[in-house]
């Protein structure tokens, strides 16, 4: 039994150790954002279970979760937001029983259902009154209604999106007003009844708009638009393609007007600029330049009529880009990525896809030149076609630990000695998407030693990847995709040794796979999630 002294000195040492709440909530917050599966924290202790909880500020409800929630609601009493878009069930029911509870919930989503549930969010919206951010994604029927209807529950509604319905219905007897005078974000993509006239009234009434996406609104036209932008000349982000009249181009739909172009660059504040599938021009990339629009974002995915001068001069006189995707821009060259690489100091990521002309000397440049990029996307170009030996030149092979993501899918012609450089220059990789590269077969093993932070590897369709060789750890590895691969138990029952920490294993068409080797998965990654 312990003298009294030794008891007094406990309770010093215990006094000393001490720290407040709110000290603590600051401990655990930096550990979450820094690995958000850190799940084992509630385990520790009481107070460590309690400052979790309040730390909770989001929950994903399913169709399991459903009797549960009395329980969990008066456990996580600082929810913010709540996701219903993985609950299969009655969602009018689910909406009716959460309005019971004295939530404060700013954002809710309720993506992937059949329709928009009317009466379930009638209710909710009467006993909830501080949502903020709604979003309906993916749904399979939207009609005109379903917009004022949401308008009518959610008058302080500052993000909506309504996105990528698989079909709309627009009654033109009841108009849309869009009433949401607090609307500040929108994503109306592939809204197609949207025509010039409703773009024209949302942009008028929606006085704080600051964002808007609207992705294949086959309806509106660059006149169309030009004449909404005038109504907000404060807009920060606007997010537009017309692939309909890209491929009736002889009709003119979807041409560059001189209209726009005015419309736009009067836009002072517009900080990013999507236009995706659409017929453009050197013109406007231009006149974009010589307004100095303050655009950190630049995209121009699958774009036709414009060429290298415009994105030269453009990217010449806007240097602070800090994300630029010029996927299927056919004409460039390793050549143009070089004299690129004389801007952009403050590029961050780049999606450079199906540009076939791309070698891996462009890749180079690419590493070599930017200092801040972290993100490179470079599928279905010609990166493997040329030897390392040729591009030395242009590499010093300094390490790049600032480099995290890369997304070489589908180029078949990288090979092992490829990926073990771009690993060994890119040693915080957290991301690899070698999906499709099927050139590859025994390098993988070595990628994983050297980027030992590596969080998503991708590997589907690499029909001759082989991970015999993988005898170490990798416990930082969440999400790991071997679909259409000839994995088979053995290699299972070396992912099972090796990748304790998988979230995630995706295992489709893999026919070389029994219950033998999944059950060693299920064994031994004790914190796996999914399994396909």
């Amino acid at each position: 039994m312990a003298s009294s002294s030794e008891l007094n000195r406990r309770k010093t040492i215990h006094a000393d150790l001490y720290l407040p709440l709110e000290c603590w909530e600051c401990v655990i917050s930096f550990l979450i954002d820094h690995n958000p599966s850190l799940e084992s924290l509630s385990l520790v202790s009481k107070q460590f279970l309690f400052i979790t909880n309040r730390l909770r500020l989001s929950f994903t409800i399913c169709h399991q979760t459903f009797p549960f929630l009395p329980i969990l609601f008066r456990r996580f009493t600082n929810l913010t937001s709540l996701n219903l878009s993985r609950f299969c069930g009655d969602l009018n029911r689910l909406l009716h029983k959460i309005c019971r509870f004295p939530l404060k919930l700013t954002s809710l989503n309720l993506s992937n259902q059949d329709m928009i549930p009317a009466n379930g969010l009638r209710a909710f919206s009467k006993n909830i009154t501080t949502l903020t951010s709604l979003t309906c994604s993916n749904m399979s029927f939207i009609c005109s209604s379903d917009i004022s209807l949401i308008s009518d529950c959610f008058p302080l509604l500052e993000v909506l999106d309504l996105s990528d319905p698989d079909h709309c219905e627009f009654d033109a007897s009841e108009p849309l007003l869009f009433t949401l005078f607090k609307l500040r974000k929108v994503n109306l993509s592939f809204h197609h009844y949207i025509d010039d006239k409703l773009i024209f009234r949302l942009f008028k009434n929606c006085k704080l708009l600051e964002e808007a996406i609207m992705l294949d609104s086959y309806g509106v036209t660059f006149d169309g638009i030009a004449s909404a932008l005038r109504q907000r000349p404060a807009l920060r982000s606007l997010s537009f393609s017309n692939t309909w009249g890209q491929a009736n181009e002889v009709y003119g739909e979807s041409y560059i007007t001189s209209q726009f172009i005015a419309s736009l660059v009067s836009l002072k504040y517009l900080t990013c600029l999507d236009l995706l599938s659409s017929n453009i021009s050197d013109e406007l990339l231009f006149s974009i330049a010589n307004e100095g629009l303050p655009l950190m974002r630049l995209v121009l995915q699958n774009c036709a009529g414009y060429s290298y001068s415009g994105i030269f001069y453009f990217l010449s006189k806007c240097q602070h880009c800090q994300h630029l995707d010029l996927q299927n821009a056919a004409f460039l060259t390793d050549k143009h990525v070089v004299e690129l690489s004389l801007f952009l100091g403050d590029l961050v990521s780049i999606n450079l896809s199906h540009c076939s002309l791309l070698t891996i000397s462009a890749f180079f440049a690419l590493i070599k030149s930017y200092p801040s990029l972290s993100d490179i996307k470079m599928e279905h170009t010609s990166i493997g076609k040329r030897s390392l030996e040729s591009s030395k030149s242009l590499m010093d092979f300094t390490s790049r630990p600032q480099v995290k993501y890369l997304r070489l899918a589908h180029n078949p012609w990288l090979t092992d000695e490829n990926i073990i450089m771009f690993a060994s220059i890119s040693p915080n990789l957290l991301l690899f998407d070698l999906s499709g590269c099927c050139g590859i077969e025994e390098g993988v093993a070595q990628v994983l030693r050297m980027c030992c932070n590596i969080r998503h590897l991708n590997l589907s369709r690499c029909s001759r990847v082989k991970l015999f060789e993988i005898n170490f750890k990798v416990p930082k590895l969440e999400v790991l995709n071997l679909s259409y691969t000839n994995v088979d138990d053995e290699t299972l029952y070396v992912i099972s040794k090796s990748f304790s920490g998988l979230l995630q294993l995706l295992l489709e068409y893999c026919n070389n796979v029994t219950e033998m080797g999944v059950k060693h998965v299920v064994e031994n990654c004790r914190q796996l999630r999914l399994i396909k």
